[in-house]
This record gives C-alpha cells, sequence and structure tokens, in this order.
C-alpha cells in the first residue's frame, strides 16, 4: 500500500525550502516538484503553503528572486539562496535535528512504560 502524501508543516516547509535551493535556483513549481520527487512522493507542498514560505523567506534576506523564462518559455520567479540563507540553513538543521531527537526520546520512553 503506497503512503498517502503528507502537507509539510510551516517550520519544516521552511527548511526543506532553504536545502533545495543549494542546489540551483529554482521556480515555486521546480521546488514543489523536487521536494515531493526526493520524498518519493510522501510530501506534498501546496502552493497555498510554498509561496507564503517563499514571501517569508525572501522577507527574512535568506532567499532573492528574480523573474526569468522557463524551459517551457513562461515567466516565472526563480529563487535562490543567499549568503544569510545558506546560514539560516546550518543552524535550522541543527534545530531540526535537536528536535527530532528529542522527540525520539519521547517515543522511546513511552515505548519503555507500555
Amino acid at each position: 500500500m503506497l503512503a498517502t502524501p503528507t502537507d509539510v508543516l510551516r517550520g519544516t516547509l521552511d527548511l526543506l525550502v532553504l536545502k533545495t535551493l543549494t542546489l540551483q535556483p529554482m521556480h515555486g513549481w521546480g521546488i514543489s516538484q523536487r521536494i515531493e520527487q526526493v520524498s518519493r512522493g510522501t510530501l506534498d507542498v501546496n502552493q497555498g503553503s510554498l509561496y507564503p514560505a517563499l514571501q517569508r523567506l525572501e522577507q527574512k534576506g535568506w532567499i532573492d528572486s528574480e523573474w526569468r523564462t522557463t524551459e517551457n518559455n513562461r515567466r516565472a520567479r526563480y529563487y535562490k539562496l543567499t549568503g544569510a540563507g545558506k546560514r539560516a540553513l546550518g543552524n535550522e538543521l541543527a534545530s531540526w535535528r535537536r528536535y527530532v531527537a528529542s522527540v525520539e526520546l519521547i517515543l522511546e520512553s513511552a515505548n519503555a512504560l507500555a
């Protein structure tokens, strides 16, 4: 049985967008497709969540954007990681790993009690 796609939470989405943009500048649809592809279809980034995240990251100075023509000859806004964004990605990754480790501790202790 295939897992159904899961919506990505806000803080996690910011981290995934930053990580995705380490590859190359991308437009919004490309970012969402890359996240879905790398997660093997498990994570579904809807446009209603992605574009506010891109605006939020741009306001923080973590990404920049510019209008370009896509491979399909359409205009799209391309986003790229800034130097501040690279530093933020390191901090966000460390924070994410602490969070996951803490949740894992709780889950393991809950199993020990059961």
